[in-house]
């Protein structure tokens, strides 16, 4: 008879400290368990705006710089590194419930994997629908990763964040970002999702050290509505990256934009890639942005 495995996810509660904003319920992290000397940054936006394709190929190209760079996929979906390795991977979620959640039994080799150029790749996962935090599930991966000396010798580290929800769990790993860069396209939905990520890390940055490192528009061949609210509110456009099909194409391909057949528009893209990641390891410049009420984006976006 098989044994029901309970995960051990904790109730979400009220910090022992300040809580990052208003009437704010959130996970809090061990305060002892920190990255270390690498630059860390948290991908969000809207769900299914590219923030894995985006993230991949962030991660590639500063991989071509020389840097040695860690993937953290945090969605359930765990899809945020199948470019980069050609397959998914299980989770730690997974693989900790083989062990029945003594991470002691567990090897690096069993939750860490190596991708295109040397990127190391961990999908962090999620809790089982309906069920627990995923601020637990992150809190477990850095723990796990910082226990086996994983993060000693890494450059770079690139969250990929599920979705839209910016709940507590989700929220996460802004706790341990030192910039948080939103991918958007120029239409009202993503850029009312974004809208909500600029309120939930102004919360954060509260309490911890993350900023706002500016917006990556995606699949877009203009940003007029983009640069219509980032005006409005503080932000500025880091990078921008049309509809082009040869991104499509790359990921039917299960492969980093680095990989595919040399063109002029991959090229270009390429080359905007290489520029964030140039102007990410140089450090941006902190953004102070104002998230807008609801009503105020409906009324900012649209042609007049």
């Amino acid at each position: 008879m098989n044994e029901t495995v309970t995960l051990p996810f904790p109730k979400l509660s009220k910090g022992s400290h300040r809580p990052d904003g208003e009437g704010s319920v959130q996970v809090q992290l061990d305060p002892n368990v920190k990255i270390g000397n690498a630059k860390v940054f948290a991908i969000y936006g809207k769900g299914g705006i590219g923030k894995s394709t985006t993230s991949s190929n962030l991660s590639a190209a500063f991989s071509k710089m020389g840097k040695r760079v860690l993937q953290i996929g945090c969605d359930p979906k765990h899809d945020s590194t199948f470019t980069l390795t050609k397959k998914m991977l299980p989770t730690v979620i997974d693989i900790l419930e083989t062990v029945n959640f003594h991470a002691e039994e567990l090897r690096p080799e069993d939750f860490v994997f190596e991708g295109y150029n040397g990127v190391m790749c961990v999908e962090a996962g999620g809790p089982p629908a309906g069920t627990g935090c995923g601020g637990y599930v992150v809190g477990q991966t850095v723990k796990l990763l910082k226990e086996h000396h994983l993060l000693e010798d890494t450059d770079v580290v690139i969250f990929d964040v599920l979705g839209d929800v910016v709940c507590g769990g989700f929220a996460a790993p802004l706790q341990h970002a030192d910039r948080a860069l939103i991918v958007t396209a120029n239409d009202f939905d993503s850029i009312f999702a974004m809208n909500r990520i600029v309120q939930a890390i102004g919360a954060k940055a509260k309490n911890y050290n993350v900023r706002l490192g500016g917006v990556i528009a995606n699949r877009s061949k203009d940003t007029d509505q983009i640069q219509k609210y980032n005006d409005k509110i503080g932000l500025k456009l880091a990078a921008h990256f049309p509809d082009l099909d040869v991104i499509r194409r790359s990921r039917l391909k299960k492969c980093t934009l680095f990989e595919m057949e040399p063109s002029p528009e991959l090229e270009a893209v390429q080359k905007e890639y290489l520029r964030l990641a140039a102007a990410l390891w140089l450090g941006p410049e902190p953004m102070s942005a104002v998230p807008m009420k609801d009503r105020d984006i409906f009324d900012l976006l649209g042609f007049d």
